[in-house]
């Protein structure tokens, strides 16, 4: 892996459903536009619409198969506690319509127990209400008598129940109500207990009851969009905001003149490979390169073809190493260092021969030159082998203690560090200083 840190161009991994919709430009300019508009006009379409579903299933589906079970639990406990306290033919009669409730409200909670296509899902749940309803209303009339009204009023209250805590599409909330309204005027004109004024009037006004509630579902599934496409904007400023703090991140850690990674970049890494400690258990090389007579050429030719000539070295030196294996940065005006993890002593001069090689065969021209009128650059090698305990810094210093021979010995040449020339050589040596 060559200089640029590539790490936020990988693809997210186990990235939320929510996030792809937050990255599609059409759903986001879909949200803005309900957004800038008024708050009754909004509604949800398409792939906004299935966008929602996605985030709020788990809860809907949470609170219908909680609903469901207290619907069968509270069944049974009615039709139990009528064995003891109405007359035994009447809660006789009861039990079996009664019963006809505990399918339909158990095939409702299977039925949303896992994430299934919106028309199953919805189809079940109207299909489940229909039973419960109709269960409901069948124990009224098979008990007869007083029984008869006061479960279709039950009927009528179990169905605003439903409607107000389900949070599904108007089209289901709109099914549901429908039904209760059909099945108390069907069953109601057939009690023979009311006159038929009296069931039209009780009708009316029921239905008045659940408009209004249907009204009010409706506006809380408004107020419970608009919320998502709140969230869904602000989950895109976070993105954006996130990305472009990525971006500066990378931009911070990279040269802009080369392309490549920066001595920041360089230090973090030295940092994590060391850290790591199978980092440098095979041994790790650093070449530190330097261009030779670069002020020359920047006084021969100008500061913009010395600033091409460092981008065109740059892109030999990256063309000459391991992709994805090896590292690579800028270290200084005219100084690259070249990191060769797992690379041998033999390894890392034959790599720092190719970089010196290829250097001089492309030819760029450095006219004033003492070496040759073409850039030339020298190459100053460490080794670190394996086991060893030697610091990234110590490391580095011996990498410019060889290029510093290299440069003493004539230039255009690679150099190996070796502690025995380095300590002849120490009392001659003048001090470096690293640019930044």
């Amino acid at each position: 892996m060559v200089v640029q840190d590539r790490r936020s161009q990988d693809p997210p991994v186990g990235s939320a459903r929510l996030d792809l919709y937050v990255r599609d430009p059409a759903i986001m300019a879909e949200a803005d536009r309900l957004l800038s508009g008024r708050i009754r006009h909004i509604r949800l379409t398409g792939e906004l619409a299935r966008a929602f579903r996605d985030r709020s299933w788990r809860q809907t589906a949470t609170i219908i198969r909680s609903w469901m079970i207290w619907v069968l639990a509270l069944d049974v406990l009615i039709l139990s506690l009528n064995l003891f306290l109405l007359p035994t033919a009447t809660a006789f009669a009861m039990l079996a319509p009664g019963a006809i409730l505990l399918p339909g409200a158990a095939g409702v909670y299977l039925a949303w127990r896992q994430r299934l296509s919106d028309a199953v899902q919805e189809g079940a749940l109207v299909l489940g209400m229909f039973v419960v309803l109709i269960s409901i209303s069948l124990t009224g009339i098979a008990a007869g008598g007083e029984w008869y009204e006061r479960y279709l009023n039950v009927m009528i209250f179990t169905a605003v129940a439903g409607i107000t805590i389900f949070n599904v599409r108007m089209r289901v909330t709109l099914a549901i109500a429908a039904m209760a309204l059909g099945l108390y005027l069907f069953f109601q004109l057939n009690n023979p207990l009311v006159e038929v004024r009296s069931t039209i009037s009780a009708f009316f006004f029921l239905a008045t009851g659940i408009a209004a509630t249907v009204v009010a579902r409706r506006t809380m599934n408004i107020v419970a969009s608009r919320t998502f496409l709140l969230e869904l904007r602000d989950k895109a400023r976070l993105s954006d905001l996130a990305d472009a703090n990525e971006r500066l991140e990378r931009l911070s850690k990279l040269d802009p003149l080369t392309g490549l990674a920066n001595r920041r970049w360089m230090t973090e890494l030295l940092d994590r490979l060391w850290t790591d400690p199978s980092g440098t258990s095979r041994g790790v090389a650093f070449l530190m390169c330097d261009v030779d007579e670069f002020k020359k050429l920047n006084d021969t030719l100008g500061h913009a073809e010395g600033d091409r000539c460092l981008a065109e070295v740059a892109s030999i030196i990256e063309g000459s190493v391991r992709h994805q294996v090896d590292y690579l940065a800028r270290y200084g005006g005219e100084e690259f260092l070249v990191v060769l993890p797992g690379a041998s002593e033999i390894e890392a001069l034959t790599t720092a021969e190719r970089i010196r090689g290829n250097v001089v065969s492309a030819a760029l021209p450095n006219p004033e030159s003492r070496v040759l009128p073409v850039v030339t650059i020298s190459i100053g090698v460490a080794v670190l082998s394996p086991g060893s305990t030697l610091a990234p810094e110590q490391l580095q210093s011996q990498a410019d203690a060889a290029l510093y021979v290299a440069k003493r010995n004539g230039r255009n040449r690679v150099a190996l560090f070796s502690r025995e020339a380095d300590a002849d050589e120490e009392s001659d040596r003048p001090g470096r200083v690293a640019q930044a």
